[in-house]
């Protein structure tokens, strides 16, 4: 009863699937890419399909993910802002031109005082104004418009990584489950081929009737284990197709070559990579023009405080005709000439109070510049603990892949002799499945690990910069 309910147990561990274990927390990093099709492969039915890399899949979804349009858009209103806050430097500059008919009583131009004559005028003027000193606000609000532009720009960055790491995640859940299947078959062709010398035992008498019940529902067990990874492989791709934005009508397959060269590499410089980190990645570089920007509200809000002076000049002109009477006035270039008038005028004004504005102001954007600089800190010791995460489980997962790999051979070899024994008449049904079924979890142990590592080993390249396996 011991081994039957060993058996039980080993003869399930294959149907179970890893997506909860592919998904590290630590993996919310960030990566980038361009647009990329995949290489073309025709098929016997004559359909092209097309056969995407990792980074080709990852480069096309951070290309057409729907946040990185709308980050686009708001990197446009940030250009926009800018070249707004630049104007601001540049004098103003008006034209008037206005024109008035006047009946009953009113005032006579020519004369200035009342009368009941009809008349018709025009006035013309230009005016200029400029802001000499402000306390530093158009310039600092030019700085800020600046700013707003770069971390734009970054957050374009930001969602492009972002929605390549999602892919990538994607992608390696479907590459498991994909080598999953696989597993699945070989699994099954190995008990189908134990059924088959199972029953020509049995009509020999070699073999009794519950051995054969017992090897065909094994071969029953391991049929529903390859449904279920064909149908978490099915899940997984359309997963990955939704996390790429890619089109119904674009057939694809994944590249599992990578898989089999896998060279595990130990290294412990997470340090190293953290001061890089610091001053190339966007999670970093955003936290950094948080607290720039909130700086520049600050000296803007400041600002308020100083005396403003500004330069105001104009020129105008006038022309006005009588047309109820029969007098003929002064003709219109000399009336354009004769009433021009021009001014120029300094002018200088202290804000004495402003019911407390200006002060709450400056205290409500020093709060901010304090709040910004603890999630500067709060989200830089984050990016450190996610790298040396990272870093330690990239070791740790290639240190278990050289175990693994050891002890799938070891597997191997004990299951080809057991099943030799089986053979021969030396070994029970049940010996012999538990051998196959430890060689075949084994196998499958290994595909996880090195779907782990894979994510582990991109995310540690992601953050030293290196990035030369991702096309920009």
């Amino acid at each position: 009863m011991k081994k039957i309910f060993l058996y039980i147990i080993i003869s399930l561990y294959p149907a179970v699937g890893f997506p909860s274990t592919l998904h590290d927390e630590s993996c919310e990093a960030n990566l980038t890419g361009t647009n990329l099709t995949g290489t073309n492969l025709t098929e016997d039915n004559g359909k092209t399909t097309s056969i995407w890399t990792m980074e080709e899949c990852m480069a096309y979804s951070a290309e057409h993910s729907p946040a990185v349009a709308k980050a686009r858009w708001d990197l446009s209103t940030a250009e926009a802002n800018k070249k707004e806050a630049f104007a601001d430097f540049f004098p103003s500059l008006s034209a008037q031109v206005g024109a008035q008919l006047n009946w009953g009583r009113n005032i006579d131009p020519e004369t200035n005082t009342y009368n009941d004559v009809t008349t018709f005028g025009n006035s013309y003027g230009v005016y200029l104004g400029f802001s000499l000193f402000d306390g530093g606000r158009t310039f600092n609000s030019y700085k800020l418009a600046r700013s707003e532009r770069e971390k734009s720009l970054n957050n374009i960055q930001m969602q492009r990584d972002d929605r390549a790491i999602a892919t990538m995640m994607a992608y390696v859940d479907a590459l498991y489950y994909k080598g999953a299947i696989d597993i699945a078959i070989d699994k099954l062709r190995q008990s189908e081929d134990v059924l088959k010398l199972t029953r020509l035992q049995e009509e020999l008498g070699l073999k009794s009737y519950p051995d054969l019940a017992q090897a065909e529902a094994t071969v029953a067990g391991d049929e529903y284990t390859l449904v279920q990874q064909q149908n978490l492989y099915l899940q997984s791709m359309l997963k990955l197709r939704s996390t790429m934005n890619l089109p119904d009508e674009v057939e694809m397959k994944l590249d599992s070559a990578a898989v089999g060269h896998i060279e595990p590499l130990f290294s412990n410089d997470s340090e190293e990579i953290y001061s890089r980190a610091v001053t190339i990645n966007p999670e970093a570089l955003d936290a950094e023009m948080n607290v720039r920007a909130q700086r520049y509200r600050l000296l803007i809000e400041k600002g308020r405080l100083f005396p403003t002076i500004s330069l105001n000049a104009g020129i105008s002109t006038s022309y006005f005709k009588n047309l109820t009477s029969n007098y003929s006035g002064v003709g219109f270039g000399q009336q354009f000439r004769n009433n021009r008038g021009e001014y120029l005028s300094f002018t200088l004004s202290f804000p004495l109070f402003s019911n407390l504005n200006i002060i709450s102001g400056i205290k409500r954007n020093k709060i901010a510049l304090s709040r910004s600089l603890v999630e500067k800190e709060e989200r830089l010791r984050q990016l450190h603990d996610n790298i040396v995460i990272a870093v330690a489980d990239r070791n740790g997962y290639a240190q278990e892949i050289l175990s693994l790999e050891a002890k799938t051979e070891a597997d191997r070899k004990a299951y080809e002799l057991n099943n030799r024994k089986y053979e021969e008449g030396l070994m029970s049904l049940i010996d012999v499945q538990l051998s196959a079924n430890t060689y075949y979890s084994s196998r499958l142990s290994l595909l996880q690990k090195q779907m782990l590592y894979i994510l582990k080993n991109k995310l540690v390249d992601y953050y030293k910069g290196n990035q030369s396996w991702m096309s920009r």
